[in-house]
Parts: structure tokens; C-alpha cells; sequence
């Protein structure tokens, strides 16, 4: 076949994926087949899954204890984190609200950090309030609050059922650093097994990976350019893996991120979908590698998925 008429195909099936990937309506496990290859060009086989972000597909189809609904909710998993390692751990919230409209500035602190409690990323970062652009920022909250973005684009299924509202928590900053690091671990049936770094310098933004002895792998994941130099081994180490040893105990896998404040070890969040289960490793064959971690767990006969652990 002559390579133009390859490269058409190759856009018609592209363009046919992605019309397709709009009908929300379809079974989930034909509908995540369609939006799996159209965004990694890779098939996706639920039955025998082998790479990492397989298997993330297979758990948004088939793995629904109810719990994990709790969980992503980031009003309702600081009640887990209180009950499993201690309210110390979390980052003080100050509010809760259902709307916009509700929120009361004139109680709030010149810092705070307002976040969407059903998703990632909705986070807006607040350090002088006087110079807070509340009309800019109504919008972008009223925007996050009318959608379940991470439910209908890629069937991230804990999160179908989580209530939109908007939380103010505690602004964080680490004495002499404009960030915050943020320190991700990836745990597989409990057991914690490497840290995800995304480094912030002066100029740009890097990420790494380093296993539980702090030796640097050769991995990168996403757009973000691998970073050269060494990344300071943090002090409370031993603590994180502890924490997110008894945070993903009961899981077949789940990313459990902290922050490190001032020396003190703050919980971030508990991530069942990193990059909605198609931000590829590099080099490829790192995502069998990672994938070699994830057992998946058996669906009980006479059902169709997991709902309990």
C-alpha cells in the first residue's frame, strides 16, 4: 500500500475514534477501547492486559468498590486520612462550600488555596487576596462546579458519583522555595514502590523518578523533560513510604502524594488514574515494566465488576 494512502487511513481512522469517543452512551468496555487507542494508538486488551496504563483502563471498568468514591473526594478522604494515620497529616481546611456565591471572603485569610473536591487540578492558588481577581476567578469556579470533566472524558469511574463543591484549605509554602515538591508514590497492593518528582526550578519544570532507596531510574512519563541532576533525598523518607504503605493497603494500585512542609509531611492526595490511564512511559518499555507491578484482582463469578474490597 502506497505510504499516502497509509497516512489516510491513518487519519480517517483517527477522526472516526474520535467521533466515536463523544458517545458517552456506548458499553464501557467498547467505549474505552475506542478512547484508549485514539489517544496512545495502542490496542487495548482487557482480558490480558500487560502494560500499566492497561491496566488503569481495566480498573475503570471493572474495579467500583464504593469506597473509592470517598476517596477521591477531597472533602471526604481527609475523614480516611483521620481514621488511618492521623489528623496531623493533613493540610488544615478553613471552608466548605456548594457555590460560589457562598464563599465569604471577609472570614478568609490574605492566603488560602480553594480546590474542587471532584477532581484533579482544580486548584486555585490564593496569596494576597487583595489581588484576587474575583470576577476571573467566579468564572473558573463556576466552571469547574458544572461539569464532571474526569467521569465523562475518560470514565474515571470513582469519580462519577462525587458531589461538586469548592474546599479552602490552609495556604502551604516551604521556607527559602517558591513551590511546593510534590511527592508522588506509586503503590501496588499495598506496597510502595517508586516516587514520581515533579521538580520546579527558576526557569522550568522537570520530573523524576527514584525507587524506595532513592536511586534515580532512567524512566519519564508525559511531557515534562527528565531532570539531570540529583534530586535531594527528603528527610522524611521513611515516614512517606509508611503512610502510603497504610493508606493503600487495601488497593491493587493507587498513586498516594504528599507534600513536605517545613520538615512536616502533609497528605496531597490519593490518585487511582494517573493521566487517565494514557500518559505513556519512556522508553516503551518501561510500561510493561510498571505494569509487572499491577495485579489485577479476580471479578467475582456472577458479576460484571468489583464492588467491594
Amino acid at each position: 500500500m502506497p505510504s499516502h494512502v497509509f497516512i489516510n487511513m491513518n487519519i480517517i481512522k483517527k477522526l472516526t475514534y474520535g467521533l466515536i469517543k463523544k458517545l458517552k452512551f456506548l458499553p464501557p468496555a467498547y467505549y474505552i477501547k475506542i478512547y484508549y487507542e485514539y489517544y496512545t494508538d495502542k490496542k487495548l486488551n482487557l482480558k490480558n492486559s500487560i502494560e500499566f496504563n492497561e491496566k488503569i483502563q481495566w480498573i475503570k471498568v471493572f474495579f467500583k468498590p464504593d469506597i473509592l468514591t470517598k476517596l477521591v473526594d477531597k472533602y471526604e478522604v481527609r475523614s480516611y486520612v483521620k481514621d488511618k494515620i492521623g489528623e496531623e497529616y493533613l493540610n488544615p481546611m478553613l471552608a466548605v462550600y456548594q457555590s460560589y456565591d457562598e464563599i465569604d471572603f471577609e472570614k478568609l485569610p490574605n492566603q488560602f488555596v480553594i480546590k474542587g473536591t471532584h477532581g484533579c487540578n482544580y486548584n486555585l492558588i490564593v496569596k494576597n487576596k487583595e489581588e484576587l481577581n474575583k470576577k476571573e476567578a467566579k468564572r473558573l469556579i463556576k466552571k469547574w462546579l458544572s461539569r464532571n470533566y474526569y467521569y465523562s472524558s475518560g470514565l474515571e469511574w470513582a469519580y462519577k458519583n462525587v458531589p461538586p463543591r469548592v474546599i479552602i484549605e490552609n495556604f502551604m509554602k516551604e521556607e527559602g522555595k517558591n513551590n511546593l515538591n510534590d511527592y508522588k508514590i506509586y503503590c501496588f497492593n499495598g506496597q510502595p514502590t517508586l516516587f514520581h518528582i515533579d521538580v520546579d526550578t527558576d526557569k522550568n519544570n522537570y520530573r523524576c523518578f527514584y525507587d524506595l532507596d532513592w536511586q534515580k531510574l532512567p524512566y519519564l512519563k508525559g511531557k515534562l523533560k527528565m531532570y539531570s541532576g540529583e534530586f535531594k533525598k527528603p528527610a522524611n523518607l521513611d515516614e512517606m513510604i509508611e503512610l502510603a504503605k497504610v493508606l493503600s493497603e487495601p488497593f491493587p494500585f493507587v498513586r498516594v502524594d504528599f507534600y513536605l512542609v517545613n520538615g512536616k509531611t502533609i497528605f496531597g492526595e490519593l490518585t487511582f488514574y494517573p493521566g487517565d490511564g494514557r500518559t505513556e512511559f519512556k522508553p516503551d518499555d518501561v510500561n510493561k515494566v510498571i505494569g509487572d507491578y499491577l495485579n489485577l484482582p479476580s471479578i467475582p463469578n456472577h458479576k460484571s465488576f468489583i464492588d467491594s474490597i
